[in-house]
């Protein structure tokens, strides 16, 4: 064991002293890039092993009635894995990133290397309703925090490692380098400049063309562009963008609540019983709900629409329009249900797959609607923008969206079409939601680190390391004249006056307060601390986010303000001038290139 301590230290300092640390991190974001690669191919095979060994015989022309068991044994068996073996939380991988960006200096667990890809393989292979996609930018991201906890860097540096993970995901699981790039930028990152782009780029473009080498040069989506971009059809388009906006805000803002329901439930069998049945009897009415949904994508923007009513009680209802469009706006309402009840009954999976899914139905339903109005409006382009749509509504990334979907089909001439959807559903939603439903839970808390670099850099600073308790406590019976003696001893001109018992903070005392009458000595057994003492214009909760202690300082225009437990006991102060000496050395620290 010593033997080996002794190799581990010798080896990171012999790579301090032979490989600069600018060098070191390119050849880092290369192997992040190779290993996410890797575990993005072993992720989408598993799933697909699975699902060929379950649902292939499965006839297409009559109900099949093993839907209503497959789901809920996936999600059964992934929520025995998590509680038993992996004893964690692994669930909501990207909001989970962030956290670790905002609040855990940007470390991440080393099970979520490989816990996830399992999760996610039984909960998706199965039948969940959710995308491999997150757990796989999880797995990325834990693969660069993990890499540089290893080679002992630092925080920046770390940080950085993650977005590389993250990015290289991204490019390894859809073949989209500059998805995966733009991804971290719009979704991730504290703050980025040319130097830490370069890296994450690496990462992405190394992944991808590791992704072309273990599963062939073919876009994930195979489709032929019918019509180029038409400037007639940009009232359409406007009017495809608003509703992508709107159905995303349904999406956000949906499962938000069911996922606020399910956690309700304290027992993990309730929630599987709960979310497990909801699942499979709609899984049961609506077969395009198994899985990721993309052989139903595929199905849309190849002009194969009728096969979205295989194994379906439809089926046997014609080739109307509004046959498919009513089946496809029911599977629109109910795949929101399906998503949270996978993940509230304790499977593992994300939002992307959904997202993606969601938006090829709304832009193929819009696009027919239009069609039966008299407009003549290709169906298989209104489904890609209805996409990239809505992922940038759900994920408040335009640029994503605009990206992944040109990458994920080749579909470059669509460019405007892209950005115009893309841009008014963004536009759309930030009307009703400032935050994207994956920074949602943790912005209500005040723990997200955004992109704005000031509420970052408040974000980065905790409360408890600008707490004074070099202050002179005070006790209430303490009479004037021993106030006088502590006064003149003390450097400070406040004074927090503290039960001696039970601790609480009783008030404070400013030395303005009592300077008129600390010179008249007849005075100074007749008052006591208890009468001269005044009421603090605030108190700040130990917990409480940097930010909301700045709002309070704004509202009181206080200098300094006592901070306290959830019990009110007096633990020190605050005071602005620390907090402006904390706050530009954590800006000059994270700004310095």
């Amino acid at each position: 064991m010593v033997d080996r301590k002794l190799w581990y230290e010798k080896m990171i300092a012999w790579r301090e002293q032979h490989i600069k640390h600018r060098q070191f991190l390119l050849l880092l974001s290369l192997f992040i890039g190779i290993f996410a690669a890797f575990a993005a191919f072993l992720l989408k095979s598993s799933i697909h092993i699975i699902q060929h060994l379950l649902i292939e015989n499965f006839s297409r022309n009559t109900v099949n009635y093993w839907y209503l068991v497959f789901p809920a044994i996936g999600i059964f068996i992934t929520s025995l894995f998590v509680r038993k073996i992996v004893k964690d939380d692994i669930s909501h991988g990207v909001t989970r990133i962030l956290y670790a960006i905002s609040q855990r200096k940007s470390i991440i667990k080393i099970h979520n290397v490989w816990s996830s890809l399992v999760g996610s393989s039984i909960t998706i292979g199965f039948g969940g309703s959710v995308g491999a996609e997150a757990p796989i930018v999880l797995t990325g991201s834990a693969i660069g925090s993990n890499l540089g906890k290893f080679f002992k860097l630092d925080q920046k540096t770390l940080m950085l490692l993650v977005g590389c993970g993250a990015a290289g995901a991204i490019g390894g699981i859809f073949k989209a380098p500059i998805a995966g790039l733009v991804f971290v930028l719009e979704v991730l990152m504290l703050d980025m400049t040319l130097t830490s782009v370069v890296p994450i780029l690496i990462s992405s473009v190394t992944a991808t063309a590791m992704s072309y080498i273990l599963s062939g040069s073919s876009f994930m989506f195979k489709f032929t562009i019918v019509e180029e971009f038409d400037v007639q059809r940009i009232p359409l388009l406007i009017v495809l963008g608003i509703v992508c906006g709107l159905v995303s805000l349904y999406f956000t803002r949906g499962i938000n609540r069911i996922e606020q329901f399910f956690r309700r439930f304290k027992s993990p069998y309730s929630k599987l019983a709960i979310g497990g049945s909801m699942l499979s009897v709609l899984i049961f009415f609506f077969p395009p709900l198994y899985g990721e949904g993309y052989d139903t994508i595929s199905a849309l923007l190849n002009g194969n629409s009728h096969s979205v009513l295989d194994r379906s009680f439809f089926l046997n209802l014609g080739n109307s329009p509004w046959v498919i469009i009513s089946y496809l706006t029911l599977i629109i309402g109910f795949k929101i249900f399906a998503t949270a009840a996978t993940n509230g009954a304790g499977g593992v999976g994300g939002i992307f797959a959904p997202s993606l899914f969601i938006g090829a139905l709304t832009g193929f339903v819009v696009a027919h609607l239009l069609q039966l109005l008299g407009f003549p409006v290709p169906d298989g382009n209104f489904a890609l923008a209805g996409m990239s749509g809505l992922m940038s509504g759900v994920m408040h990334a335009p640029l994503t969206g605009i990206f992944l979907i040109a990458e994920l089909t080749g579909s470059y001439n669509l460019f405007m079409t892209l950005m115009i959807v893309s841009t008014v559903s963004y536009l759309t939603i930030i009307l009703f939601e400032p935050h994207s439903l994956y920074a949602m839970r943790l912005a209500q808390k005040g723990e997200l680190l955004t992109h704005n670099k000031d509420k970052a850099v408040l974000t980065l600073l905790k409360t408890n390391n600008v707490i004074e308790t070099d202050l002179t406590e005070l006790s209430p019976d303490m009479t004037l004249g021993a106030l006088v003696k502590i006064i003149s001893k003390s450097n400070r001109n406040i004074f927090p006056v503290v039960d001696p018992v039970s601790r609480q903070l009783l008030g404070i005392l400013l030395l303005d307060e009592v300077r008129n009458i600390m010179f008249r000595p007849e005075l100074y057994q007749r008052f006591t601390v208890r009468k001269l003492m005044i009421s603090p214009p605030a108190t700040i909760n130990y917990k409480l986010p940097m930010e909301k202690v700045m709002q309070l300082f704004e509202d009181t225009g206080a200098w300094n303000l006592p901070v306290v437990d959830d019990s009110k006991r007096y633990i020190g102060y605050v005071s602005k001038s620390k907090i402006f000496s904390s706050y530009r050395h954590v800006l000059v620290h994270f700004s310095d290139e």
